[in-house]
């Protein structure tokens, strides 16, 4: 190479000292967008409003967790900046802001965006241009299935397909005679749902002798509620988001309808839960089976926790006034740990490929809000991160696990 030029050499002195003095990042490269020596920009969407707004409380965990980290010295020295915006679970939202946060503001990477729709709808933009997608919450089986095709995409959850497996095996087990209904909503994430209870009854299949599906923006779910009790089920799957489950779980008690229940795990958190119970009455959650991977804050086996001691801590000083027993709060931490564990493996000389390298070689142990045995672990072959769950039961007032972790991805 060429030593530059006099004239080149005072141009780019005169372009570094006009930086410092308006104040303006200088980057470590120019092709790492996001990326200072103090600071690493992720940016995220959550719906904040619209049909599933409850999931905001996600993304306000997660800016929590990065906030304490931050304070206790950030990533090899570099603070994360989390610019999370409201996509109102709107795809085409989703896609107008996901470009506004590449383009505009120049973010390293996309990390824990919520449902299967916006993420879809981000996900080739974001491939096409090598951003990462980082730790997506959604179990959809897309993120492993397509993974190839999508290389900056990985999941972090279980996949919903799995999670369906599990609750066919053990239905089949409790009950072999069993009449199932179900409802799901109509787009990717509840069909992906739908196939993984019908892979999971294997030969049994024939046992689902009915189905409805719902759109995101139906008012109410109360009609296919009475088509599904019709049916004479015995069984009920609600493979809902939280404000169609409640209404699913309210409505099935209000039309005296007395099935088993199964919900979900994206719908299970307490406060969901109490708010089925405050509108329907103890009777539309008493004995709900559903998943967990994470640790409950409403479940006092956790109260000497090491893990929920830093959660609890953490939610007063950054999230004063939040509801601790909810768990989505917890969850959004529990990714963003993931998160800063990758940050943290992939040095301190971050690059997008870098850190896409550190996410599918992931071998987390000490995630310290998961359920205790559930590993986060990945590989390029793997985009599920974790991949162990434990049934549970709802009690009326909280869920308590029973039965031992099982491998989400054991078939």
């Amino acid at each position: 190479m060429h030593a530059p030029s006099r004239l080149l050499a005072a141009t780019l002195a005169a372009a570094f000292a006009l930086a410092l003095s308006t104040g303006t990042r200088t980057p470590v490269s120019a092709d790492e967008p996001g990326i200072t020596p103090t600071e690493i920009v992720l940016g995220g969407l959550h719906p904040y409003s619209g049909p599933a707004s409850s999931y905001g409380a996600i993304g306000k965990g997660a800016q929590a967790y990065f906030a304490y980290i931050n304070d206790n010295g950030g990533v090899n020295g570099r603070k994360i900046t989390y610019k999370d915006l409201d996509d109102a679970y709107s795809p085409p939202q989703a896609v107008q802001l996901a470009k506004q946060l590449v383009e505009q503001d120049h973010v390293f990477a996309m990390f824990n965006t919520l449902g299967t729709p916006s993420n879809t709808a981000i996900r080739q933009y974001l491939n096409q241009n090598q951003v990462p997608q980082l730790f997506v919450a959604t179990g959809a089986s897309t993120w492993g299935a397509d993974a190839a095709k999508f290389p900056w995409t990985i999941g972090w959850q279980p996949d919903y397909q799995s999670e369906s497996i599990i609750y066919a095996r053990y239905l089949m087990k409790e009950d072999p005679s069993a009449k199932i209904a179900v409802l799901y909503q109509n787009d990717d994430y509840g069909e992906d749902y739908l196939t993984g209870l019908k892979d999971g009854l294997g030969k049994k299949a024939d046992a689902i002798v009915k189905t409805a599906s719902y759109e995101v923006t139906d008012p109410s779910v109360s009609s296919q509620i009475a088509s599904l009790k019709a049916s004479g089920a015995t069984t009920f799957f609600i493979f809902a988001t939280p404000k169609f489950s409640i209404q699913a779980l309210v409505a099935a008690a209000q039309q005296s309808w007395k099935p088993r229940i199964f919900l979900n795990t994206v719908s299970n958190s307490q406060t969901t839960m109490k708010a089925a119970t405050s509108a329907g009455g103890v009777a539309a959650t008493q004995g709900v089976i559903s998943v967990q991977y994470l640790k409950d804050p409403a479940e006092p086996k956790w109260d000497n926790d090491a893990g929920m001691k830093l959660y609890r801590a953490i939610a007063a000083k950054y999230m004063p006034g939040a509801d601790q027993n909810n768990g989505y709060f917890l969850y959004g931490m529990g990714a963003a740990y993931t998160m800063v564990d990758c940050l943290q493996r992939a040095g301190k000389n971050l690059t997008r490929q870098r850190v896409m390298d550190a996410a599918i070689h992931l071998n987390e142990r000490d995630n310290p809000f998961v359920i205790s045995g559930v590993v986060v672990q990945t590989s390029p072959n793997n985009r599920f991160p974790i991949g162990q769950e434990q049934l549970a039961s709802y009690n009326g007032t909280r869920f308590s696990l029973f039965g031992s972790l099982i491998g989400a991805r054991g078939r």
